[in-house]
Protein backbone atom coordinates (compact mmCIF):
# COMPACT_ATOMS: atom_id res chain seq x y z
CA UNK A 1 0.00 0.00 0.00
CA UNK A 2 0.92 3.41 -0.52
CA UNK A 3 0.11 6.50 0.91
CA UNK A 4 -0.01 10.37 -0.53
CA UNK A 5 -0.39 13.53 1.30
CA UNK A 6 -1.08 16.86 0.38
CA UNK A 7 -2.64 19.49 2.41
CA UNK A 8 -5.44 22.26 0.83
CA UNK A 9 -7.91 25.01 2.00
CA UNK A 10 -10.76 24.27 0.58
CA UNK A 11 -12.97 21.60 1.84
CA UNK A 12 -15.65 21.94 -0.09
CA UNK A 13 -13.88 21.50 -3.06
CA UNK A 14 -12.41 18.48 -2.07
CA UNK A 15 -15.64 16.63 -0.85
CA UNK A 16 -17.36 17.23 -4.24
CA UNK A 17 -14.01 15.63 -5.87
CA UNK A 18 -14.59 12.82 -4.09
CA UNK A 19 -18.17 12.51 -4.73
CA UNK A 20 -18.20 13.24 -7.95
CA UNK A 21 -18.78 10.36 -10.51
CA UNK A 22 -19.96 12.41 -14.01
CA UNK A 23 -16.17 14.54 -14.74
CA UNK A 24 -14.33 11.09 -12.59
CA UNK A 25 -15.35 8.29 -14.51
CA UNK A 26 -13.40 5.45 -12.69
CA UNK A 27 -15.54 7.27 -9.33
CA UNK A 28 -18.04 4.00 -8.97
CA UNK A 29 -20.33 4.12 -6.06
CA UNK A 30 -18.81 6.42 -3.77
CA UNK A 31 -19.42 6.41 -0.27
CA UNK A 32 -17.99 6.39 3.57
CA UNK A 33 -16.52 3.95 5.14
CA UNK A 34 -15.72 5.18 8.31
CA UNK A 35 -15.58 8.93 9.82
CA UNK A 36 -14.39 10.68 13.15
CA UNK A 37 -17.53 9.27 15.06
CA UNK A 38 -19.29 6.80 12.78
CA UNK A 39 -22.50 9.37 12.24
CA UNK A 40 -21.28 11.71 9.68
CA UNK A 41 -24.01 12.33 6.64
CA UNK A 42 -23.28 10.03 3.64
CA UNK A 43 -23.76 11.92 0.80
CA UNK A 44 -23.36 8.30 -1.26
CA UNK A 45 -26.07 6.64 0.58
CA UNK A 46 -28.59 9.84 0.38
CA UNK A 47 -31.35 10.46 -1.57
CA UNK A 48 -30.53 13.93 -2.00
CA UNK A 49 -27.02 14.00 -2.40
CA UNK A 50 -26.34 17.59 -3.02
CA UNK A 51 -28.06 18.48 0.45
CA UNK A 52 -25.87 16.05 1.70
CA UNK A 53 -22.66 16.87 0.34
CA UNK A 54 -23.66 20.48 2.59
CA UNK A 55 -24.30 19.10 5.39
CA UNK A 56 -21.03 16.96 5.50
CA UNK A 57 -19.03 20.15 4.56
CA UNK A 58 -20.74 22.04 7.45
CA UNK A 59 -19.45 19.45 9.73
CA UNK A 60 -16.11 19.02 8.86
CA UNK A 61 -14.98 22.59 8.78
CA UNK A 62 -17.41 23.41 12.57
CA UNK A 63 -14.00 23.82 14.36
CA UNK A 64 -12.18 25.20 11.52
CA UNK A 65 -14.87 28.43 11.69
CA UNK A 66 -14.77 28.41 14.91
CA UNK A 67 -11.17 28.85 15.24
CA UNK A 68 -11.09 31.23 12.50
CA UNK A 69 -13.02 33.91 14.21
CA UNK A 70 -10.30 33.64 17.09
CA UNK A 71 -7.73 34.07 14.30
CA UNK A 72 -6.39 30.80 15.64
CA UNK A 73 -7.13 28.44 11.72
CA UNK A 74 -4.50 27.62 9.38
CA UNK A 75 -4.97 28.93 6.39
CA UNK A 76 -4.62 25.36 4.81
CA UNK A 77 -6.68 23.63 6.75
CA UNK A 78 -7.90 20.38 4.54
CA UNK A 79 -5.41 17.51 5.02
CA UNK A 80 -5.72 14.68 2.14
CA UNK A 81 -4.43 11.23 2.38
CA UNK A 82 -5.29 8.64 -0.54
CA UNK A 83 -4.27 4.96 0.30
CA UNK A 84 -3.89 2.71 -2.48
CA UNK A 85 -3.57 -0.74 -2.76
CA UNK A 86 -0.95 -2.78 -4.96
CA UNK A 87 -2.73 -4.20 -8.03
CA UNK A 88 -1.49 -7.69 -6.69
CA UNK A 89 -3.95 -7.29 -3.37
CA UNK A 90 -7.73 -9.06 -2.66
CA UNK A 91 -10.13 -6.48 -2.75
CA UNK A 92 -10.49 -4.89 0.60
CA UNK A 93 -14.11 -4.67 2.42
CA UNK A 94 -15.61 -1.73 3.40
CA UNK A 95 -14.81 -2.53 7.17
CA UNK A 96 -11.17 -3.22 6.46
CA UNK A 97 -10.45 0.23 4.62
CA UNK A 98 -12.19 1.10 7.57
CA UNK A 99 -9.67 -0.24 10.07
CA UNK A 100 -7.45 1.07 8.16
CA UNK A 101 -8.50 4.60 7.71
CA UNK A 102 -8.67 4.74 11.77
CA UNK A 103 -5.36 3.45 12.35
CA UNK A 104 -3.57 5.98 9.11
CA UNK A 105 -5.03 8.96 11.21
CA UNK A 106 -4.49 7.70 14.73
CA UNK A 107 -0.42 7.22 13.40
CA UNK A 108 -0.46 10.63 11.69
CA UNK A 109 -1.84 12.55 14.81
CA UNK A 110 -5.30 13.46 12.67
CA UNK A 111 -7.01 11.67 15.62
CA UNK A 112 -5.15 10.02 17.80
CA UNK A 113 -6.83 6.57 19.55
CA UNK A 114 -8.67 7.86 22.79
CA UNK A 115 -8.23 11.57 22.12
CA UNK A 116 -11.96 13.03 22.65
CA UNK A 117 -10.96 16.54 20.92
CA UNK A 118 -9.10 14.85 17.59
CA UNK A 119 -9.65 16.44 13.90
CA UNK A 120 -12.57 15.81 12.30
CA UNK A 121 -12.31 13.42 9.21
CA UNK A 122 -14.00 10.94 6.75
CA UNK A 123 -12.57 7.97 4.36
CA UNK A 124 -14.23 7.96 1.09
CA UNK A 125 -14.21 5.02 -1.13
CA UNK A 126 -15.20 5.53 -5.14
CA UNK A 127 -12.96 2.57 -6.31
CA UNK A 128 -11.95 -1.43 -5.33
CA UNK A 129 -8.56 -0.21 -4.94
CA UNK A 130 -8.30 2.67 -3.17
CA UNK A 131 -9.93 5.38 -0.11
CA UNK A 132 -9.28 8.99 0.50
CA UNK A 133 -9.20 10.41 3.74
CA UNK A 134 -10.47 14.28 3.88
CA UNK A 135 -9.47 15.75 7.55
CA UNK A 136 -9.73 19.24 8.83
CA UNK A 137 -6.51 20.55 10.78
CA UNK A 138 -8.22 22.13 13.27
CA UNK A 139 -9.09 20.18 17.12
CA UNK A 140 -12.11 20.52 19.10
CA UNK A 141 -9.75 22.19 21.20
CA UNK A 142 -9.13 24.70 18.56
CA UNK A 143 -5.71 24.11 18.94
CA UNK A 144 -4.14 22.73 15.17
CA UNK A 145 -2.83 18.74 14.76
CA UNK A 146 0.46 17.94 15.61
CA UNK A 147 1.11 15.82 12.23
CA UNK A 148 4.50 16.35 11.20
CA UNK A 149 6.52 13.61 9.32
CA UNK A 150 2.94 12.47 8.35
CA UNK A 151 4.24 10.45 5.37
CA UNK A 152 6.48 8.24 7.13
CA UNK A 153 3.81 7.53 9.72
CA UNK A 154 1.76 6.84 7.88
CA UNK A 155 4.22 4.68 5.68
CA UNK A 156 5.07 2.95 8.74
CA UNK A 157 1.21 2.21 9.70
CA UNK A 158 0.99 0.99 5.69
CA UNK A 159 3.97 -1.62 6.16
CA UNK A 160 2.19 -3.18 9.53
CA UNK A 161 -1.02 -3.33 8.10
CA UNK A 162 0.53 -4.74 5.25
CA UNK A 163 1.52 -8.23 6.71
CA UNK A 164 -1.01 -8.50 8.92
CA UNK A 165 -4.01 -8.33 6.56
CA UNK A 166 -1.59 -10.52 4.37
CA UNK A 167 -1.04 -7.91 1.57
CA UNK A 168 2.00 -7.36 -1.03
CA UNK A 169 4.84 -5.92 1.11
CA UNK A 170 5.75 -2.74 -1.08
CA UNK A 171 9.91 -1.96 -0.88
CA UNK A 172 10.12 1.23 1.45
CA UNK A 173 12.91 3.40 1.42
CA UNK A 174 14.97 5.34 4.90
CA UNK A 175 15.70 8.48 3.55
CA UNK A 176 18.88 7.91 2.32
CA UNK A 177 18.85 7.36 -1.19
CA UNK A 178 19.85 9.77 -3.59
CA UNK A 179 16.92 12.14 -5.59
CA UNK A 180 14.57 10.68 -7.60
CA UNK A 181 14.41 12.99 -10.96
CA UNK A 182 11.95 15.47 -11.25
CA UNK A 183 9.36 15.67 -14.31
CA UNK A 184 11.25 18.68 -15.36
CA UNK A 185 14.66 16.94 -15.20
CA UNK A 186 13.48 14.40 -17.48
CA UNK A 187 11.92 16.36 -19.92
CA UNK A 188 14.90 18.43 -20.08
CA UNK A 189 17.12 15.46 -20.88
CA UNK A 190 14.98 13.70 -23.01
CA UNK A 191 14.31 17.23 -25.21
CA UNK A 192 18.50 17.45 -24.96
CA UNK A 193 18.53 13.59 -26.56
CA UNK A 194 20.29 12.30 -23.59
CA UNK A 195 19.26 9.24 -21.58
CA UNK A 196 19.83 10.40 -18.08
CA UNK A 197 19.35 13.85 -15.92
CA UNK A 198 21.79 16.11 -15.48
CA UNK A 199 22.10 15.37 -11.95
CA UNK A 200 21.85 11.35 -12.76
CA UNK A 201 25.49 12.09 -15.17
CA UNK A 202 27.10 14.13 -12.45
CA UNK A 203 26.28 11.99 -9.40
CA UNK A 204 28.63 9.19 -11.89
CA UNK A 205 31.08 11.38 -12.73
CA UNK A 206 31.30 12.71 -9.26
CA UNK A 207 31.41 9.66 -7.92
CA UNK A 208 34.06 7.61 -10.21
CA UNK A 209 36.12 10.80 -9.12
CA UNK A 210 35.70 9.61 -5.37
CA UNK A 211 36.44 6.16 -6.26
CA UNK A 212 40.22 7.42 -8.48
CA UNK A 213 41.30 10.09 -6.00
CA UNK A 214 43.53 9.61 -2.86
CA UNK A 215 43.04 12.85 -1.01
CA UNK A 216 40.65 15.76 -1.45
CA UNK A 217 43.06 17.97 -3.45
CA UNK A 218 43.23 15.12 -6.06
CA UNK A 219 39.55 14.44 -5.86
CA UNK A 220 39.16 18.17 -6.55
CA UNK A 221 41.53 18.11 -9.76
CA UNK A 222 39.85 15.68 -11.15
CA UNK A 223 36.67 16.86 -11.41
CA UNK A 224 38.38 19.95 -12.78
CA UNK A 225 39.83 17.93 -15.20
CA UNK A 226 36.29 16.46 -16.68
CA UNK A 227 35.33 17.46 -20.05
CA UNK A 228 31.83 19.54 -19.84
CA UNK A 229 31.38 19.59 -15.65
CA UNK A 230 31.79 23.08 -14.10
CA UNK A 231 33.46 22.67 -10.44
CA UNK A 232 33.12 25.60 -7.82
CA UNK A 233 34.54 25.31 -4.74
CA UNK A 234 32.79 26.60 -1.76
CA UNK A 235 34.33 28.48 1.50
CA UNK A 236 33.89 29.59 5.05
CA UNK A 237 34.26 33.03 5.80
CA UNK A 238 37.75 32.02 7.65
CA UNK A 239 39.05 30.65 3.64
CA UNK A 240 38.44 27.14 4.71
CA UNK A 241 36.58 24.92 2.19
CA UNK A 242 32.61 24.42 3.04
CA UNK A 243 31.87 21.85 0.17
CA UNK A 244 31.82 21.81 -3.76
CA UNK A 245 29.44 22.16 -6.26
CA UNK A 246 29.09 21.08 -9.59
CA UNK A 247 27.06 21.65 -13.31
CA UNK A 248 27.09 20.75 -16.77
CA UNK A 249 28.82 23.34 -19.28
CA UNK A 250 26.65 22.07 -21.71
CA UNK A 251 23.37 22.48 -19.76
CA UNK A 252 20.17 23.50 -21.54
CA UNK A 253 19.18 27.24 -20.53
CA UNK A 254 22.99 27.79 -18.50
CA UNK A 255 24.29 25.63 -15.73
CA UNK A 256 22.54 24.36 -12.82
CA UNK A 257 24.69 23.63 -10.09
CA UNK A 258 24.38 20.85 -7.52
CA UNK A 259 25.82 20.35 -3.87
CA UNK A 260 27.33 17.21 -3.71
CA UNK A 261 24.77 16.25 -0.77
CA UNK A 262 22.14 17.25 -3.44
CA UNK A 263 23.58 14.70 -5.80
CA UNK A 264 23.64 11.97 -3.03
CA UNK A 265 23.50 11.94 0.68
CA UNK A 266 27.31 10.67 0.58
CA UNK A 267 28.53 12.79 -1.65
CA UNK A 268 28.72 16.00 0.38
CA UNK A 269 31.91 17.55 1.08
CA UNK A 270 32.65 16.10 5.13
CA UNK A 271 31.43 12.40 4.02
CA UNK A 272 33.94 12.64 1.16
CA UNK A 273 36.20 13.57 3.04
CA UNK A 274 35.84 11.25 5.83
CA UNK A 275 36.40 8.30 3.03
CA UNK A 276 39.23 9.50 1.57
CA UNK A 277 41.30 10.18 4.63
CA UNK A 278 40.76 6.26 5.53
CA UNK A 279 42.91 4.95 3.10
CA UNK A 280 45.80 2.35 3.46
CA UNK A 281 48.80 4.17 1.48
CA UNK A 282 50.88 1.48 -1.23
CA UNK A 283 54.61 0.91 -0.16
CA UNK A 284 56.42 2.66 -2.90
CA UNK A 285 58.48 0.42 -5.38
CA UNK A 286 61.88 0.00 -4.42
CA UNK A 287 64.41 -1.88 -5.57
CA UNK A 288 65.10 -5.44 -4.66
CA UNK A 289 61.54 -5.71 -3.44
CA UNK A 290 58.72 -7.78 -5.63
CA UNK A 291 56.10 -5.69 -6.81
CA UNK A 292 52.84 -6.07 -4.71
CA UNK A 293 49.91 -6.91 -7.22
CA UNK A 294 47.17 -4.18 -6.18
CA UNK A 295 44.50 -6.44 -8.70
CA UNK A 296 45.38 -9.54 -5.99
CA UNK A 297 44.92 -7.45 -3.05
CA UNK A 298 41.90 -5.86 -4.26
CA UNK A 299 40.62 -8.91 -4.80
CA UNK A 300 42.26 -10.31 -1.48
CA UNK A 301 40.19 -7.56 0.55
CA UNK A 302 36.93 -8.34 -1.46
CA UNK A 303 36.48 -11.89 -0.86
CA UNK A 304 36.68 -11.26 3.15
CA UNK A 305 33.51 -8.68 3.01
CA UNK A 306 31.18 -11.66 3.54
CA UNK A 307 32.78 -12.97 6.64
CA UNK A 308 32.93 -9.55 7.70
CA UNK A 309 29.46 -8.80 6.97
CA UNK A 310 29.02 -12.00 9.69
CA UNK A 311 31.87 -11.26 12.20
CA UNK A 312 31.75 -7.04 12.24
CA UNK A 313 29.78 -4.58 13.57
CA UNK A 314 27.05 -2.70 11.64
CA UNK A 315 29.30 0.22 11.30
CA UNK A 316 32.00 -1.65 9.73
CA UNK A 317 30.01 -3.59 7.74
CA UNK A 318 28.69 -0.43 6.30
CA UNK A 319 32.12 1.03 5.69
CA UNK A 320 32.83 -2.52 4.17
CA UNK A 321 29.65 -2.21 1.70
CA UNK A 322 30.85 1.81 1.15
CA UNK A 323 34.49 0.35 -0.02
CA UNK A 324 33.13 -2.31 -1.85
CA UNK A 325 30.65 0.37 -4.30
CA UNK A 326 33.98 2.38 -4.71
CA UNK A 327 35.83 -0.48 -6.74
CA UNK A 328 32.91 -1.41 -8.40
CA UNK A 329 32.60 2.80 -9.69
CA UNK A 330 36.42 2.01 -10.74
CA UNK A 331 35.92 -1.05 -12.18
CA UNK A 332 34.82 0.47 -15.80
CA UNK A 333 37.66 2.51 -15.93
CA UNK A 334 40.08 -0.99 -16.22
CA UNK A 335 37.48 -3.50 -18.18
CA UNK A 336 37.65 -4.35 -21.83
CA UNK A 337 35.74 -1.94 -23.79
CA UNK A 338 32.89 -5.18 -24.07
CA UNK A 339 32.41 -5.59 -20.29
CA UNK A 340 31.81 -2.22 -19.25
CA UNK A 341 27.77 -1.43 -19.96
CA UNK A 342 27.35 -4.36 -17.62
CA UNK A 343 29.87 -3.18 -15.28
CA UNK A 344 28.41 0.41 -15.20
CA UNK A 345 25.07 -0.86 -14.40
CA UNK A 346 26.43 -2.96 -11.50
CA UNK A 347 27.73 0.22 -10.23
CA UNK A 348 24.84 2.74 -10.11
CA UNK A 349 22.60 0.08 -8.71
CA UNK A 350 24.70 -0.96 -6.36
CA UNK A 351 24.89 2.99 -5.24
CA UNK A 352 21.58 2.27 -3.15
CA UNK A 353 23.50 -0.62 -1.20
CA UNK A 354 26.07 1.56 0.10
CA UNK A 355 23.95 3.56 2.16
CA UNK A 356 21.49 2.93 4.68
CA UNK A 357 21.02 5.09 7.88
CA UNK A 358 24.01 3.00 10.01
CA UNK A 359 26.81 5.31 10.18
CA UNK A 360 30.29 4.25 8.56
CA UNK A 361 33.09 3.55 10.18
CA UNK A 362 35.17 4.13 7.15
CA UNK A 363 38.64 3.62 9.38
CA UNK A 364 37.37 -0.34 8.87
CA UNK A 365 37.99 -0.70 4.95
CA UNK A 366 41.00 0.85 4.66
CA UNK A 367 42.60 -1.85 2.61
CA UNK A 368 39.94 -2.12 0.21
CA UNK A 369 40.05 1.71 -0.57
CA UNK A 370 44.10 1.78 -1.10
CA UNK A 371 44.03 -1.50 -3.27
CA UNK A 372 41.85 0.12 -5.52
CA UNK A 373 43.60 2.83 -5.77
CA UNK A 374 46.46 1.04 -6.85
CA UNK A 375 44.91 -0.68 -9.63
CA UNK A 376 43.86 2.39 -10.90
CA UNK A 377 47.38 3.31 -11.03
CA UNK A 378 48.90 0.66 -12.77
CA UNK A 379 47.86 -0.56 -16.62
CA UNK A 380 44.83 -2.37 -17.06
CA UNK A 381 45.22 -6.69 -17.29
CA UNK A 382 45.95 -7.62 -20.63
CA UNK A 383 43.77 -11.18 -19.57
CA UNK A 384 40.64 -11.89 -18.46
CA UNK A 385 41.68 -13.85 -15.24
CA UNK A 386 42.75 -11.14 -12.96
CA UNK A 387 39.26 -9.66 -13.82
CA UNK A 388 37.66 -13.05 -13.55
CA UNK A 389 39.03 -12.64 -10.13
CA UNK A 390 38.01 -9.66 -8.82
CA UNK A 391 34.35 -10.21 -10.24
CA UNK A 392 33.87 -13.98 -8.95
CA UNK A 393 34.88 -12.48 -5.31
CA UNK A 394 32.62 -9.61 -6.17
CA UNK A 395 29.57 -11.92 -6.48
CA UNK A 396 29.92 -13.75 -3.29
CA UNK A 397 29.90 -9.60 -1.95
CA UNK A 398 26.51 -9.29 -3.71
CA UNK A 399 24.31 -11.87 -2.16
CA UNK A 400 26.46 -11.37 1.54
CA UNK A 401 25.16 -7.51 1.14
CA UNK A 402 21.65 -8.74 0.26
CA UNK A 403 21.47 -10.94 3.43
CA UNK A 404 22.71 -8.42 5.84
CA UNK A 405 20.58 -5.88 4.55
CA UNK A 406 17.27 -7.96 4.90
CA UNK A 407 18.56 -8.72 8.30
CA UNK A 408 18.22 -5.12 9.02
CA UNK A 409 14.85 -4.37 6.68
CA UNK A 410 16.33 -2.58 4.87
CA UNK A 411 14.16 -3.11 1.60
CA UNK A 412 15.63 -0.85 -0.96
CA UNK A 413 19.01 -1.72 -0.60
CA UNK A 414 18.12 -5.78 -0.68
CA UNK A 415 16.27 -4.69 -3.84
CA UNK A 416 19.92 -2.81 -5.09
CA UNK A 417 21.81 -5.50 -4.14
CA UNK A 418 20.28 -8.48 -5.97
CA UNK A 419 20.08 -6.13 -9.01
CA UNK A 420 24.10 -5.68 -8.98
CA UNK A 421 24.44 -9.18 -8.70
CA UNK A 422 22.76 -9.86 -11.96
CA UNK A 423 25.09 -7.35 -13.70
CA UNK A 424 28.11 -8.66 -12.03
CA UNK A 425 27.19 -12.19 -13.40
CA UNK A 426 26.58 -11.41 -16.77
CA UNK A 427 29.91 -9.65 -17.06
CA UNK A 428 31.52 -12.36 -14.85
CA UNK A 429 30.37 -15.25 -17.27
CA UNK A 430 31.88 -13.02 -20.13
CA UNK A 431 34.90 -12.03 -19.00
CA UNK A 432 35.61 -15.74 -17.77
CA UNK A 433 34.84 -17.54 -20.23
CA UNK A 434 38.07 -17.01 -22.21
CA UNK A 435 40.30 -17.70 -19.69
CA UNK A 436 38.47 -20.87 -18.28
CA UNK A 437 38.70 -22.21 -21.74
CA UNK A 438 42.23 -21.59 -21.86
CA UNK A 439 43.46 -23.51 -18.65
CA UNK A 440 40.91 -26.25 -19.61
CA UNK A 441 42.89 -26.63 -22.76
CA UNK A 442 46.62 -27.16 -20.81
CA UNK A 443 44.29 -30.51 -18.59
CA UNK A 444 47.48 -32.42 -17.41
CA UNK A 445 47.72 -36.27 -17.27
CA UNK A 446 44.91 -38.27 -15.90
CA UNK A 447 47.50 -39.63 -13.34
CA UNK A 448 48.17 -36.31 -12.34
CA UNK A 449 44.53 -35.04 -12.33
CA UNK A 450 43.42 -37.80 -10.15
CA UNK A 451 45.80 -36.85 -7.48
CA UNK A 452 44.06 -33.79 -7.25
CA UNK A 453 41.16 -35.23 -7.11
CA UNK A 454 42.17 -36.86 -4.01
CA UNK A 455 43.23 -33.45 -2.54
CA UNK A 456 39.85 -31.99 -3.27
CA UNK A 457 38.47 -34.61 -1.41
CA UNK A 458 40.78 -34.26 1.72
CA UNK A 459 40.42 -30.02 1.38
CA UNK A 460 36.54 -29.70 0.61
CA UNK A 461 35.11 -33.22 1.23
CA UNK A 462 31.56 -31.60 1.15
CA UNK A 463 31.84 -29.78 -2.55
CA UNK A 464 34.23 -32.53 -4.29
CA UNK A 465 32.03 -34.20 -6.16
CA UNK A 466 30.25 -31.03 -7.43
CA UNK A 467 33.81 -29.67 -8.84
CA UNK A 468 34.74 -33.14 -10.29
CA UNK A 469 31.60 -32.43 -12.14
CA UNK A 470 31.83 -29.08 -12.93
CA UNK A 471 32.71 -27.94 -16.30
CA UNK A 472 35.89 -25.88 -14.71
CA UNK A 473 37.20 -28.51 -13.15
CA UNK A 474 39.46 -28.75 -16.02
CA UNK A 475 40.88 -25.46 -15.76
CA UNK A 476 41.20 -26.07 -12.03
CA UNK A 477 43.17 -29.30 -12.34
CA UNK A 478 45.59 -27.01 -15.33
CA UNK A 479 46.19 -24.68 -12.68
CA UNK A 480 46.79 -26.88 -10.08
CA UNK A 481 49.23 -28.42 -11.96
CA UNK A 482 50.98 -25.29 -12.93
CA UNK A 483 51.42 -24.25 -9.00
CA UNK A 484 52.87 -27.76 -8.36
CA UNK A 485 55.29 -27.06 -11.49
CA UNK A 486 56.16 -23.45 -9.84
CA UNK A 487 56.98 -25.43 -6.45
CA UNK A 488 54.07 -24.96 -4.85
CA UNK A 489 52.10 -27.66 -2.66
CA UNK A 490 48.72 -28.07 -4.36
CA UNK A 491 46.98 -30.00 -1.58
CA UNK A 492 48.19 -26.94 0.69
CA UNK A 493 46.41 -24.45 -1.83
CA UNK A 494 43.80 -25.69 -1.70
CA UNK A 495 43.32 -25.80 1.64
CA UNK A 496 43.90 -22.17 1.45
CA UNK A 497 41.66 -21.69 -1.12
CA UNK A 498 38.88 -23.67 0.81
CA UNK A 499 39.51 -21.95 4.00
CA UNK A 500 39.25 -18.12 2.77
CA UNK A 501 35.72 -18.61 2.34
CA UNK A 502 33.10 -20.96 2.52
CA UNK A 503 31.85 -21.93 -1.12
CA UNK A 504 28.26 -22.63 -0.42
CA UNK A 505 27.06 -19.23 -1.71
CA UNK A 506 28.59 -19.87 -4.99
CA UNK A 507 27.53 -21.25 -8.17
CA UNK A 508 30.47 -22.60 -9.12
CA UNK A 509 32.88 -23.66 -6.71
CA UNK A 510 35.54 -24.99 -9.23
CA UNK A 511 35.56 -21.64 -10.65
CA UNK A 512 35.99 -19.87 -7.58
CA UNK A 513 38.76 -22.40 -6.48
CA UNK A 514 40.14 -21.82 -9.95
CA UNK A 515 41.01 -18.03 -9.32
CA UNK A 516 41.47 -18.34 -5.82
CA UNK A 517 44.50 -20.92 -6.41
CA UNK A 518 46.03 -18.96 -9.23
CA UNK A 519 46.18 -15.82 -7.19
CA UNK A 520 47.95 -17.57 -4.01
CA UNK A 521 50.17 -19.22 -6.95
CA UNK A 522 51.38 -16.13 -7.88
CA UNK A 523 53.22 -15.92 -4.64
CA UNK A 524 56.64 -17.09 -5.01
CA UNK A 525 56.80 -20.48 -4.16
CA UNK A 526 58.39 -21.59 -0.87
CA UNK A 527 61.68 -22.55 -0.47
CA UNK A 528 62.46 -26.51 0.92
CA UNK A 529 63.59 -25.05 3.92
CA UNK A 530 59.89 -23.39 4.32
CA UNK A 531 58.84 -26.67 3.00
CA UNK A 532 59.96 -28.50 6.10
CA UNK A 533 58.71 -26.03 8.45
CA UNK A 534 55.24 -26.41 6.79
CA UNK A 535 55.67 -30.35 7.20
CA UNK A 536 56.59 -29.98 10.58
CA UNK A 537 53.80 -27.33 11.57
CA UNK A 538 51.29 -29.60 9.86
CA UNK A 539 52.66 -33.07 11.60
CA UNK A 540 52.64 -30.88 15.12
CA UNK A 541 49.01 -29.71 14.36
CA UNK A 542 48.11 -33.82 14.25
CA UNK A 543 50.27 -35.09 17.20
CA UNK A 544 50.04 -31.88 19.44
CA UNK A 545 53.98 -31.55 19.69
CA UNK A 546 54.79 -27.85 19.94
CA UNK A 547 56.27 -26.74 16.29
CA UNK A 548 60.20 -26.46 16.26
CA UNK A 549 61.28 -22.86 15.55
CA UNK A 550 63.68 -22.68 12.33
CA UNK A 551 65.44 -19.72 11.49
CA UNK A 552 63.24 -18.02 8.21
CA UNK A 553 64.21 -18.78 4.52
CA UNK A 554 65.63 -15.31 2.65
CA UNK A 555 62.91 -14.04 0.78
CA UNK A 556 63.94 -14.29 -3.35
CA UNK A 557 65.00 -11.26 -4.31
CA UNK A 558 63.62 -9.19 -7.71
CA UNK A 559 65.72 -7.22 -9.28
CA UNK A 560 63.11 -4.71 -11.19
CA UNK A 561 62.90 -1.53 -12.37
CA UNK A 562 60.37 0.38 -10.27
CA UNK A 563 57.54 1.27 -13.28
CA UNK A 564 55.87 4.73 -13.73
CA UNK A 565 52.63 5.16 -12.51
CA UNK A 566 49.83 6.14 -14.98
CA UNK A 567 46.68 8.49 -14.42
CA UNK A 568 43.55 7.14 -14.53
CA UNK A 569 42.66 6.15 -18.13
CA UNK A 570 39.68 7.85 -19.93
CA UNK A 571 36.71 6.16 -20.08
CA UNK A 572 34.93 6.46 -23.67
CA UNK A 573 31.76 4.29 -22.11
CA UNK A 574 30.87 6.69 -18.68
CA UNK A 575 28.83 9.63 -20.12
CA UNK A 576 30.41 11.30 -22.93
CA UNK A 577 31.35 14.55 -21.43
CA UNK A 578 33.78 11.97 -18.54
CA UNK A 579 37.45 12.14 -18.76
CA UNK A 580 39.36 11.43 -15.62
CA UNK A 581 43.34 12.61 -16.48
CA UNK A 582 45.86 14.13 -14.20
CA UNK A 583 47.88 17.45 -14.64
Amino acid sequence: MIAKISGGKDTAGLIRYLFDTKRAKDHTDPHLVASWDGFAPDPGRSEDADATKRLLMADLDLHVKQARRLGRAPEKHVWHCSIRAAPEDRILSDEEWADIARRVVAATGIAPDGDPDGCRWVAVRHAPDHIHIAATKVRADLRTARHWNDYLTADRELAAIEKEYGLFQIVRGDRTAAKRPTRAEQEKARRAGQDKTAPERLRSTVRTAVAAASSMEEFVDLLRHVDGVLVEIVYFPSGDVRGYKVALEDDAGGPIWYSGSKLAPDLSFPKIQARLENIDPQPADQPGRRRTNAWHQATAATERIPHRLDQDGDEASQAHLAAFGEALDALPLLAPQVLRPQLQEAAATFERATRSRIQAEHHHARALRGAVRAMLRESAPRDGATLSMFLDAALLVAIAAARWHQLRHHDQQVAAAHQTLLHLQAAYEHAAAAPLAALAQHRPPQQAVDRHVRHLRQAVPDHAEQIIEDPAFDALAAILAEAEAAGHDPERLLQQAADQRALDDADSPARVLTWRVQRLSARPAPSPRARAAQARSAAARHTGAPVPRTAAAPAPQHSAQARPRFPVRPDDRIAAEVRLRRR
